[in-house]
Formats: structure tokens, C-alpha cells, sequence
């Protein structure tokens, strides 16, 4: 197992996904994790082009936008556009080696926590490269209550060997751990808001109301008000 021993100073939470649109089930299980496990930094990052699901409807610009807007409140959390000004498939572990040189770069001391859903982590073996994330990044499962699923034998060995049970060791080591977090089950889906847009109806308190505000202000997602 490889696990990075350099102890480090500054800590950064990564979610990303294609927000399309961002809702508080992306943002509530995100903060909660970065609460407890006391991250200097979260950033949110859009993806362009998600290689295991279909194309978003907005463009990565507008997307962008709105999760500008949903963060516009907590000093802990950025936007990182860099995989929308990427051509080609988002791939994740290019990112991570991408945002490592630059760490490098600066001489920081940093430990990278990769933030993926319990669903999205039993799917990992099917990612680009997925053993070189670990060798990048720990991995933060934000585990909700009743969510289960079939774990591939591959990744519950991969579980096995890399779970840590003391999250402070994601900042005494570097990279290289899976660390499961429970967070609170909010059963939010951004294709169950696209189609009550869709459909004209209120989206309101399943996203951030600077959102919802643009959402209806644009007409975005086939929403007309009646």
C-alpha cells in the first residue's frame, strides 16, 4: 500500500461532478465533510465532459455561474473551472496530477481528499486510471444512512488494505487512505429538479435560492413561468 507520509500543513476538499444544476444535496454532504474533517479548503469542480454519463444540458460557462452562486457565502469553498478549459473527457486522476504540480510548485505541504458519493465510490474501478488516484488523493466516502449498493471485489479489496479509521491522519498523510464519513441523507437528484423545471414547477429549498433566482431569471432548463 502506498500512503503519503509527509506531514501536511494545508488540506484541500475536492467534489466534483457536473452540477447541472448544483443542489443542496451537493452542497450540504460537501460542507459536512470539510466540518469534520476540518479542511483548509473545498472546491467545487465542474466537470466538462463527465466520461460514465450523458452531456449536461447548460453549457460548463452557466453551470460554472451557478455554483459561484451557491458558494457565494462560505470563504472555505472555490469554484476550480480548470476541467471545463480541458478538451476531451473529465478525467479525474488528470486533474489530481495537474493540481499536485502545482502544489509542488508552491512548496506546499497539502493533502488532497477526493469527496465521492457511496454510490459514485462503487463505481471507481470503472474510472481512467483509478488505482493512480491513490497515489494523488485520499478518498472521503460521504456515506449517507440506508444507501447501499454491491461493492466490486476489486474495490472491497482495495477498501480493505487503504481504510483509516482516524481522520487525522488525513492531514499526516499526504495521499493514499479511504476514510468513510457519514452525512446527512438528503434524496436530491438534479435530473428530479431538471424535470419539475421542465415542467414548470417550483424548485424552491432544493437549491440555493441566488440559483433558483437565475434558473427562473433565464428561463434555464425549458422553465416558464406560469
Amino acid at each position: 500500500m502506498t500512503i503519503g507520509l509527509q506531514a501536511a500543513h494545508h488540506s484541500i476538499g475536492i467534489l466534483g461532478g457536473t452540477f447541472d444544476p448544483i443542489h443542496y444535496g451537493h452542497l450540504r454532504p460537501a460542507e459536512e465533510v470539510r466540518e469534520a474533517l476540518q479542511l483548509s479548503e473545498l472546491r467545487f469542480m465542474p466537470a466538462r465532459i463527465p466520461p460514465h454519463r450523458a452531456r449536461p444540458r447548460l453549457s460548463p460557462h452557466v453551470r460554472a455561474e451557478l455554483v459561484e452562486l451557491a458558494i457565494a457565502d462560505n470563504p472555505a469553498a472555490v469554484v476550480d473551472t480548470r476541467e471545463l478549459h480541458r478538451e476531451g473527457p473529465s478525467y479525474t486522476v488528470d486533474t489530481l496530477v495537474q493540481i499536485w504540480a502545482e502544489q509542488r510548485e508552491k512548496g506546499a505541504q497539502t493533502s488532497i481528499c477526493l469527496i465521492l458519493g457511496y454510490d459514485t465510490f462503487l463505481g471507481l474501478p470503472g474510472w481512467s486510471r483509478w488505482r493512480q488516484l491513490f497515489d494523488l488523493a485520499h478518498i472521503v466516502v460521504a456515506e449517507r444512512p440506508g444507501v447501499t449498493g454491491q461493492m466490486p471485489a476489486e474495490l472491497a479489496a482495495v477498501l480493505a488494505e487503504r481504510h483509516i479509521s482516524d481522520p487525522a491522519l488525513l492531514h499526516n498523510q499526504a495521499f493514499g487512505g479511504i476514510y468513510v464519513q457519514p452525512v446527512t441523507p438528503l434524496p436530491i437528484s438534479a435530473t428530479g429538479i431538471r424535470r419539475a423545471l421542465a415542467n414548470c414547477k417550483s424548485v424552491r429549498y432544493l437549491l440555493p435560492e441566488r440559483v433558483r433566482e437565475r434558473i427562473v431569471a433565464e428561463s434555464l432548463y425549458g422553465y416558464r413561468q406560469l
